[in-house]
């Protein structure tokens, strides 16, 4: 039987893989300055990891959630106390489209409303509100574009006023770093302002931190380089290095009820063991802050190329525009130099999301690599 062809592959099989780097079948060592897409926080085959979740598995994998699981709590727990947002609650699913479907939901439950602002650029999943909240028409089906979405543009205040007192709006749905729409990120005073007029309106202010949370940007959250304090914050791709899990943080003041949320495999056993093993190790391995030197290295090297014509994003979320599409500069790095890299919607931008654990050598190298390539 063939895969459904949907995905464009790059002719590289990984078959194992160790801290920052990834070995294909023949051995061959690559850089990986990717993460697949971000999502390894801690190092691939991180020890910690790698025996958590053996010896949980080794106990128990799953059960559902209609019986006591006291490592969800800990979880909770362990989260609540890194991210420095307390009493929110938490609620378990599997993936970063799970979490930000959940977020508008509960919005919608609890407000009475059913439209949706996002913005420009944005990407907030595949799944059925959480896509029509996407800018990308390529992949909304019909569907999908039945949901009541207004797309308005980064720094439009005024846009975002209008709409909120047409009285009609559940949530605003915000990436403080814009991932796959290419680092953009909107003004202090756009995001503030926007959280107040929430307030104002009766509508729910979702912080998308999927892609920026857990350390990324420097901060345990990205939407805490602002002043905002969101109802729901969802969370996915690091909070498992590669484990399926994801999850929203509730503001306590949104009042649970019975059969207003579910799933069958959020929360198991061996999701919470991977999630815990990842909090751990950021933990114990100031990961945070090595997030912010290793940035300042990072960015501090590439202000040195003059073919980088603009440096985006914060912490380890980072993009590097040039004046010429970077799809042949990233099939260079990966054939000739061992070195994964990611794109965006910006054809011009190399996107730059690392294991949280990658140190000054890693970037010597990617550098050093970066000048020769783009040297033609």
């Amino acid at each position: 039987m063939p895969l459904f062809d949907v995905y464009p592959l790059y002719d590289v099989t990984p078959v194992s893989g160790k801290d920052i780097y990834v070995y294909d079948e023949q051995g061959t060592e690559y850089l990986d300055l990717y993460g697949g897409h971000a999502v390894i926080s801690i190092g691939h085959a991180h020890p910690n990891y790698v025996e958590a979740i053996t010896n949980q598995v080794s106990k128990l994998g799953f059960y559902s959630n209609a019986v006591q699981n006291p490592i969800q709590q800990e979880l909770a727990d362990k989260i609540e106390s890194l991210s420095g947002c307390k009493g929110y609650n938490l609620f378990l699913c599997n993936s970063g489209a799970e979490a930000n479907e959940n977020a508008l939901k509960l919005a919608s439950f609890k407000t009475g409303k059913s439209r949706v602002i996002a913005f420009k650029n944005s990407f907030h999943g595949r799944t059925s509100a959480a896509v029509a909240a996407t800018d990308n028409p390529n992949i909304i089906a019909p569907i999908n574009a039945q949901q009541k979405v207004t797309i308005l543009e980064l720094n439009d205040i005024l846009g975002v006023k209008a709409e909120l007192e047409k009285g009609d709006v559940c949530a605003v749905i915000v990436e403080f770093i814009q991932g796959v729409g290419g680092l953009d990120e909107g003004s202090s005073d756009f995001f503030e302002q926007v959280f107040a007029l929430c307030q104002k309106n009766n509508t729910f202010f979702i912080a998308d931190e999927v892609q920026s949370g857990y350390g990324r940007s420097g901060k345990f959250f990205a939407f805490q380089h602002y002043n905002v304090t969101p109802d729901i914050i969802s969370i996915a791709k690091g909070m498992g290095n590669g484990f399926p899990i994801g999850g929203i943080l509730i503001h306590p003041d949104i009042e649970a009820k019975y059969g207003m949320l579910g799933t069958t495999f959020g929360g198991n056993h061996l999701a919470c063991a991977a999630g815990l093993a990842v909090l751990n190790t950021i933990e114990e391995g100031h990961l945070i802050d090595n997030v912010n030197a290793m940035s300042a290295y990072f960015i501090e090297k590439a202000r040195a190329m003059p073919e980088i014509k603009k440096i985006k994003g914060r912490g380890l979320m980072l993009g590097l525009e040039f004046d010429f599409e970077v799809g042949a500069l990233r099939k260079k790095l990966i054939y000739e130099y061992n070195i994964f890299t990611g794109g965006s919607s910006n054809k011009k931008l190399l996107r730059i999301l690392p294991p949280l654990t990658i140190q000054k050598e890693h970037i010597d190298q990617f550098f050093n690599a970066l000048k020769n390539a783009v040297d033609i």
